[in-house]
């Protein structure tokens, strides 16, 4: 055996240790509905003023003089007026409470479609506008229901246009010599901290093989921030390293990347606030870290993790094998060596111990573990039982 890799990332080196930043196992709540106090006292001051226009167009309509008297007009016509903001300052309050969610849905829903297909959908909808005008003049003209099939029709009409635009909009864009770029098709990724931080992800991109957005919450960058501003030489590394590899990251991904504020409502910690807004946005979180990698899973999110891809595209080696290593250090086991490959393979010697510091030698392969964390070779030196 040999002396197990350390907690973080799939290798224990990619994601630094940040103490309370983040959550090895992330917990997403059930997000609150949260109203937001500016929205809120937006719609209550509208509607309010909307309920005593409302009400004084009705004293003003209605006769209260000849109902109760000249003495009780005023009064009576001030308490209807009262009455109207009252209740309009409540209904505002009930739909500054709703609107906040429903705006988020809108957004979550935007973040799904590529530009051209919001274009080309609202563009859409305004001919659909227009073809419903002309379908109404002709309903509206149908004796006894036509006056009330008018206002269906142009809904319909108007629906079935956008649609078919949205659905269409890359052959759209083609016929005007537009050439689409859409990444509709495909769900953005939402880029962990250990992911940046690794920064093979930059290699990745630049080879073209992470095709779609590319998202960096700005919770992300917060951590960033925490880690560069830390007092450990080492945790300040790699902070200002993430922050380097996201600049450079944008100029890689040739305007893909996307910096995404706000926060998750609900999640607390970074990584159960990643795993809270790829539930929202239909998104992939990219990532090295193990125990992420395994929550994000459980609760049906796709993970794409540097580490399998890594993985995958190491050389096969199998037993019986030689390969040339250089023992760097002991294993925990007696007698035992460590040596590692130029891609960060461990390969554990039985018999090496006595190699450590050495040239480099040959070694016989006898087996190969593989699992999520990466591949681990065991050997033997030749001529050895």
């Amino acid at each position: 055996m040999t002396d197990p890799p350390p907690r973080g990332g799939d290798d224990g080196s990619l994601r630094p240790p940040m103490g309370t930043v983040g959550l090895p196992s992330p917990i997403v709540r059930a997000r609150p509905r949260v109203a937001h106090p500016v929205v809120m006292r937006v719609t209550q001051v509208l509607l309010g003023l909307i309920g005593a226009l409302g009400a004084y167009q009705l004293v003003r309509s209605l006769d209260f003089g000849a109902m109760v008297g000249d003495i009780w007009q005023y009064p009576l016509g001030v308490a209807v007026v009262i009455i109207g903001t009252l209740l309009g300052w409540a209904i505002g309050g009930a739909i500054g409470r709703w609107l906040p969610s429903r705006m988020h849905a809108i957004d979550s829903a935007a973040d799904k479609r590529s530009a051209g297909e919001l274009a080309v959908g609202a563009a859409g909808l305004v001919v659909g506008l227009v073809a419903a005008a002309l379908a109404g003049i002709a309903v509206a003209r149908l004796p006894v229901v036509g006056p009330y099939l008018l206002l269906p029709v142009v809904l319909l009409v108007a629906y079935v246009f956008t649609r078919i635009a949205a659905r269409k909009h890359a052959d759209i864009l083609r016929l005007v010599g537009i050439r689409s770029r859409s990444t509709a098709t495909v769900s953005p990724r939402i880029i962990d901290t250990s992911a940046i931080i690794d920064g093979r992800i930059i290699d990745i991109v630049r080879a073209r093989f992470m095709p779609g957005q590319i998202v960096v919450p700005t919770f992300v960058i917060d951590e960033l921030h925490r880690v560069a501003d830390s007092t450990d030489p080492e945790k300040r590394a790699r902070g200002r390293r993430g922050l380097d590899l996201i600049e450079e990251l944008k100029a890689v991904a040739e305007q893909r990347v996307q910096i995404r504020g706000g926060d998750q409502p609900g999640a607390e910690g970074v990584d159960a606030k990643l795993v809270s807004l790829a539930r929202d946005i239909h998104g992939a979180i990219v990532t090295t870290d193990y125990a992420l990698n395994k929550v994000a899973r459980i609760q049906g999110i796709e993970v794409l993790n540097v580490n399998d891809l890594a993985n995958a595209l190491k050389p096969a080696v199998l037993p019986g094998e030689l390969l040339a290593v250089r023992v760097i250090r002991e294993g925990r086991e007696h007698d035992q060596g460590v040596a590692y490959l130029d891609d960060g393979t461990m390969v554990v010697v039985e018999g090496g111990r006595a190699l450590v510091g050495g040239q480099s030698r040959d070694v016989v392969v006898t087996s190969v573990i593989q699992n999520p964390s990466g591949k681990m070779i065991f050997a033997r030196l030749p001529g050895t039982a």
